[in-house]
């Protein structure tokens, strides 16, 4: 495949036509023109739709579009690295993140990123399924607790516990109950699992009975504080809550440790972007303390 004819047809699908694209990049509007005919020719499919006074790309053209844009870019960048550039990040910046971790200030952490970096165009999707940075076209994942991958590489930014949380309202069980309590858990953990709970030096072992399945943190959260049952949560998303006494904190899980990640496919150059967001994580996490993701997610 000719990388010429490869660029010349992402400008003319990036700026939606040949004539913008011409005035954009400079280059002639018919050489532009000559230039992805030459690729539709070579992969024999049609890129875009012609017709009338506007230029559409066909799905096969933005298929393409959408597998070779990032690559094009890490191009540009290995030439200014290798020409003795520092390496400025430009382009864009695709990045997937858990619900609940999106809603306690990662908007601020977008914000600072894109003021300090404007010639970047973040885009942060927050959402609880499994995504594979490849096949969903994502630069960046945050993920807690991955699983160990040849494929993904990064960077730990976050270290965290497990504690279990409830309503004021909801009685917590006293010395060696044996009542099981309501539990609120993900989808995928196992229902009416005994809770080995660490507090004040003391060991004590809850039974639990599932009385709500949920697939995010997000909903989770808000199921605990409405009162009807106690979950497992990371202690930094719920620390503000237990300050304000708006949930008690039951103890913590010593074997269930936390960490988050900030993950990226092994096999590609890290780009002057991805770096410089895992950059600002790490420092906006200072020592990648659980407290650091407390104050941010309180405003603080």
């Amino acid at each position: 495949m000719d990388l010429l004819a490869l660029a010349d047809f992402n400008d003319v699908a990036r700026h939606g036509g040949f004539g913008r694209a011409a005035r954009s990049t400079g280059r002639p509007k018919a050489t532009l023109s000559r230039r992805v005919r030459q690729l539709e020719d070579a992969l024999g499919v049609r890129l875009f739709e012609r017709g009338g006074h506007t230029l559409r790309l066909t799905p096969e053209g933005r298929e393409l579009q959408e597998r070779t844009q990032s690559l094009l870019e890490h191009i540009d960048e290995v030439g200014e690295v290798l020409r003795g550039g520092i390496g400025t990040p430009r382009g864009r910046l695709r990045i997937s993140a858990p619900v609940l971790f999106g809603q306690r200030g990662l908007g601020r952490i977008a914000a600072d990123y894109a003021l300090a970096y404007p010639q970047v165009q973040l885009e942060v999707v927050t959402e609880d399924r499994f995504v594979d940075p490849v096949d969903d076209d994502f630069d960046l994942i945050i993920r807690a607790n991955p699983d160990p991958s040849t494929d993904l590489a990064g960077r730990c930014f976050l270290r965290d516990v497990m504690v279990v949380v409830a309503a004021p309202s909801l009685p917590r069980p006293a010395g060696r109950s044996t009542v099981a309590v309501p539990a609120i858990t993900l989808s995928r953990t196992p229902a009416d699992a005994t809770w080995q709970l660490t507090r004040a030096r003391s060991v004590r072992h809850i039974a639990t009975r599932t009385v709500l399945r949920l697939s995010s943190m997000a909903m989770i959260h808000d199921a605990v504080i409405a009162g009807v049952g106690a979950a497992a949560m990371p202690r930094s998303l719920v620390q503000a809550d237990i300050d304000a006494g708006r949930l008690l904190d039951w103890g913590a899980f010593a074997d269930h440790p936390v960490e988050v990640w900030a993950l990226y496919p092994s096999h590609r150059h890290v780009s002057a972007r991805v770096a410089a967001f895992v950059k600002l994580l790490l420092d906006r996490f200072e020592n990648a303390s659980p407290s650091a993701f407390a104050r941010l997610a309180s405003g603080r």
